[in-house]
Parts: C-alpha cells; structure tokens; sequence
C-alpha cells in the first residue's frame, strides 16, 4: 500500500480526519475522542496492520498541549503519524493506547511526568523520572526559582 492509497483507507474510517502526505508520512490530526478508534483499527485492519508503536512524543505548542504518535507496519512496512491535541492546559487528558501497543505504556509515563498530559485508562499513570516538586519542565510556561540554569 502506498502513501496515496494509505491515505484513502484512513479516510474511509472517518472522512473527519485531516489527513496529509507530509515528506516522510502520512500524517493523521484527530480529536482527542477519536484517538483509540483510530488505533484500533489501524492496528487490526489486515489493509494496514500497525503492530509497532516506535514513538510516542508530547508536545508544547504553546496553547495547545498535544500527542504524536509514530507506528510502523512490520509485514507491510509503511508508516503513519497520528497528532492529537488538548486545549485545556490546566488539567490536559488523552486517552491511552498502552493496551493496543504496550511499548505506549512507558511513553505515556514519560510525556505524564514532563508535559503533566494524563492518559485515561492507563494502567500504571505516575511519573517516571521526577518528584512533584519538579511540576512540568517541558511546558514553555514552566518556572523552576529552585535549580536555576542560565546560559
């Protein structure tokens, strides 16, 4: 399957997505709520077959806090990036997918504990690196008077 035909499988799940073809990927921009259908059906459909997670990042946009999402089709060898945002910085949530590529599991705990984005329904959500203390040293709003760097 190539990029093009890539693109008009995805749409055929849900005309909604945005879907492009970006230099390297298809690139997929969906809601929040749209996220794990999407996943599942990526994963399980026999056209695509995503059985790779191989990175899961979070992202400051600045008025968003946001998810992207890179799986890999080994039998087929094609790949995909899905973007997911959050509007609400105060208290930023997205549902997991740790239990459709468990390799998510960890990635989740590291966005959680640098980014403060919650997974719903994740089965072990607390930080990973960092103590409370720390906040969120991610986020471009983050202030630190404790531990200081400077150029």
């Amino acid at each position: 399957m190539d990029n093009t035909q890539l693109t008009d499988f995805i749409k055929t799940i849900d005309p909604d997505y945005e879907v492009k073809t970006g230099k390297q990927f298809v690139e997929i921009d969906t809601p929040a709520g749209k996220i794990r259908p999407l996943a599942e059906k990526l994963k399980t459909s026999e056209e695509t077959c995503f059985d790779y997670l191989f990175c899961l990042t979070g992202v400051d946009y600045g008025d968003d806090l946001g998810v992207v999402y890179h799986l890999a089709s080994s039998k087929y060898q094609h790949k995909v990036v899905i973007r997911s945002r959050t509007a609400d910085r105060k208290n930023p949530e997205l549902p997991t997918v740790s239990d459709i590529w468990r390799t998510a599991e960890f990635h989740e705990r590291e966005v959680y504990d640098l980014l403060g984005i919650k997974f719903a329904g994740h089965p072990d959500l607390r930080r990973l690196f960092l103590t409370s203390s720390w906040g969120f040293p991610l986020r471009k709003d983050y202030k630190d008077d404790i531990n200081i760097v400077t150029k």
